[in-house]
């Protein structure tokens, strides 16, 4: 399993809107057709002629595809960024839509997600915080994914279904006193106290 981040592009929250309500990602390049089965060769000869692309800006462009279409598998995750939150969500397979060509060039190129869970970027690991800070629209997290520590914003199905008589009941007062602690700790230097602090808040919410 890997872990990459893809850039919702100029149209921000509103395209993230989209991957979310249609739980799916895209990537743009309208014109380059089916990239499925298409070599990192074709791709670079389509994108020189249809975008006059060059030297640097050719090969993140061409990377960023490579990615989308053959590096990414169905299984591993991503994060796409909205603001001060970040989405997680799990990769189905690359496919092409060929009427959204024509009706929306943008939305061509998709995959499947589901999504899983939506994080404070302020308490990512510093790793992930230098990934999802990368120029590229879609690169991987070069660490084995383990290290980003994604499973603790990830809710145990076990504790949702737990009976309600049985989970201890605490006082609003409590909560409230709780929740300030909490809160103080989301401004706290450490990261690790951060994402903790920001994992409990959220899993409160829920």
């Amino acid at each position: 399993m890997n872990l990459f981040q893809l850039k919702a592009g100029p149209r921000g929250s509103k395209r993230v809107a989209e991957f979310l309500n249609n739980n799916l990602v895209s990537i743009g390049h309208p014109g380059l057709g089916d990239l499925e089965n298409a070599s990192r060769a074709e791709i670079e000869e389509k994108m020189i002629r249809l975008y006059g692309y060059q030297g640097v800006e050719l090969q993140e462009h061409v990377e960023a595809a490579v990615t989308f279409a053959h590096t990414m598998q169905d299984g591993d995750y991503v994060l796409v960024t909205d603001g001060d939150w970040v989405h997680l969500g799990d990769l189905g397979d690359y496919f092409y839509v060929e009427p959204a060509e024509a009706t929306d060039g943008n939305n061509a190129h998709r995959r499947g997600v589901t999504w899983l869970t939506h994080i404070p970027r302020v308490a990512l690991q510093p790793g992930v915080q230098k990934l999802l800070a990368e120029k590229g629209a879609v690169t991987q997290f070069q660490e084995p994914i383990a290290a980003a520590r994604l499973d603790l914003w990830i809710t145990d199905p076990a504790a949702i279904s737990e009976p309600l008589e049985n989970r201890v009941r605490v006082d609003e007062a409590t909560i409230a006193a709780a929740l300030d602690i909490l809160k103080q700790a989301l401004g706290s230097e450490d990261a690790e106290r951060r994402e903790r602090a920001a994992v409990a808040i959220l899993q409160y919410a829920k």
